[in-house]
């Protein structure tokens, strides 16, 4: 079978490259391959069993929507976050794409009201404790959409594309792409387990996301596709009693938070901030358990989470960032007996591990209830670890209660973004006819930047330059 656009992916950029085709009446026939299920039979067990069964293929990060649909849905509104696109296409065509964007997840459903603009005196009083403290605070309005609301606007947009003729074909686990004479004409996959299927296409679109990541990375290594080690984010996802966050959670929705703290001076920022959320759980390949958070509309906890991520970069001859992250959370898992571990913070400090005895009487109760207690100081490198309670150090001078002995440290956290393609300002790669988009190419990072990536791969389509 071949297509017009092949899309290996049913990811935000994916989507959105779809999406923009037919708001375009482009004619050439589209295909996505998804190694997932359509968005409403996703489905995460741990909701009734309370613990994580392993399923082979967790419904959590696959799918339509890829990690969207699950996550807590919020839309980062300006360039400065979200990713290094603005630095390959330009601050301006990348706001600009950012608002179009932003437009059709309006069309879609999403809350018209946006987080973090309505008092902009009380902010500056934050920014000035922030700059009191070494960080900076990054202006950032959010659009909320809500883990249960993102899962209806994706149902809504995967309808559309259907609708419009795009044959999604789900199950699909791509294990190869096809390239002769340095030209991509297409991709093998198989569904369930089954022999390879080849399917071509005159574009070949890899947006696999975070999820997928690694496995671009060998794409890469087999086929002579260019790419560099790029920057690789380790750290814990942090919980404390709403009361603490009180003042940051009405004013901002999200305290984007940025530091370097000394001795290490690596960079550490605070990430996806859930006032009134649930801290939850990803699996990736090999059954690494990485942590992350959700937030709802209307279902809310006595708890916000967020995450501190400590950035590494590695030099020659180094260069298996994703490798390295992954041993990591290998090393926690195994700790944690293939569980999340969780860490009371003055715990740390005392350096003594925490036990579930402790958790039980603590006034921040652990809102992923299969967390396991013990000592993540074991398994968190050690300069990864000291930028982090520096930088929770420095944060509670700006969130006074922050860094309370109680507040709860979860770990592994690790975004899975650090290998990046080399593309120039058309998103061309060394290979003729193929295009890597999103978090897995390493030029996006969360929603709204990846959706806008898409925008502009189905522009470049239309208008030829592709």
């Amino acid at each position: 079978m071949k297509y017009d656009v092949l899309i290996i992916g049913a990811g935000p950029s994916g989507i959105f490259t779809a999406l923009e085709l037919i708001r375009n009446d482009f004619k050439g026939r589209i295909c996505i391959l998804e190694k997932g299920l359509p968005v409403e039979k996703r489905f995460c067990p741990k909701k009734d069993t309370r613990v994580c069964v392993n399923c082979k293929q967790c419904n959590i990060t696959t799918g339509f929507s890829g990690a969207g649909a699950f996550s807590d849905g919020k839309l980062s509104l300006s360039y400065e976050v979200g990713g290094d696109l603005p630095m390959l296409i330009g601050q301006e065509k990348a706001q600009s794409l950012i608002n179009y964007t932003d437009s059709i997840y309006l069309e879609f459903g999403a809350d018209t009201k946006i987080e973090g603009i309505s008092a902009p005196e009380k902010t500056k009083e934050i920014r000035k404790r922030a700059i009191k403290s070494g960080l900076k605070l990054v202006d950032c309005p959010i659009r909320h959409m809500g883990t249960e609301k993102a899962h209806e606007i994706y149902k809504r947009i995967q309808d559309f594309l259907v609708d419009n003729g795009v044959e999604l074909i789900f199950n699909a686990d791509c294990r190869d792409v096809i390239i002769e004479n340095e030209t991509c004409i297409g991709a093998k996959y198989s569904i369930n387990g089954s022999d390879e299927i080849e399917v071509f296409g005159e574009k070949v679109i890899i947006a696999t996301g975070r999820k997928g990541a690694d496995w671009l990375e060998g794409m890469c290594r087999s086929h002579g596709v260019g790419h560099s080690a790029g920057t690789v984010d380790i750290g814990v996802r942090v919980e404390v009693r709403n009361e603490v966050m009180d003042e940051v959670n009405e004013l901002l929705y999200e305290s984007k938070l940025i530091g370097y703290p000394n001795p290490f001076r690596n960079k550490v920022r605070t990430f996806c901030q859930n006032p009134g959320g649930f801290v939850s759980q990803e699996n990736y390949d090999n059954n690494l358990a990485v942590v992350n958070g959700h937030s709802y509309k209307e279902l809310k906890s006595n708890n916000t989470n967020l995450s501190i991520l400590c950035s590494h970069n590695f030099s020659v001859p180094f260069n298996e960032p994703i490798k390295y992250a992954s041993m990591v959370g290998a090393l926690c898992n195994m700790l944690g007996n293939g569980k999340i571990l969780v860490q009371r913070y003055g715990d740390i400090l005392d350096g003594k591990r925490t036990w579930q005895r402790e958790l039980d009487r603590s006034n921040v109760r652990p809102s992923l209830p299969d967390a396991v207690a013990g000592d993540i100081s074991a398994a968190i490198p050690y300069r990864t670890l000291v930028n982090i309670l520096k930088f929770i150090e420095a944060l509670d001078n700006v969130v006074p209660g922050f860094a309370s002995p109680e507040t709860l440290l979860y770990a592994p956290e690790i975004k899975f973004y650090s290998n990046r393609i080399d593309m120039d300002d058309k998103l061309k790669t060394n290979i003729k006819n193929l295009y890597c988009l999103g978090d897995s190419s390493g030029w996006t990072r969360g929603l709204m930047m990846a959706s806008s990536m898409g925008v502009y791969m189905g522009r470049l389509i239309i208008s030829g330059e592709a």
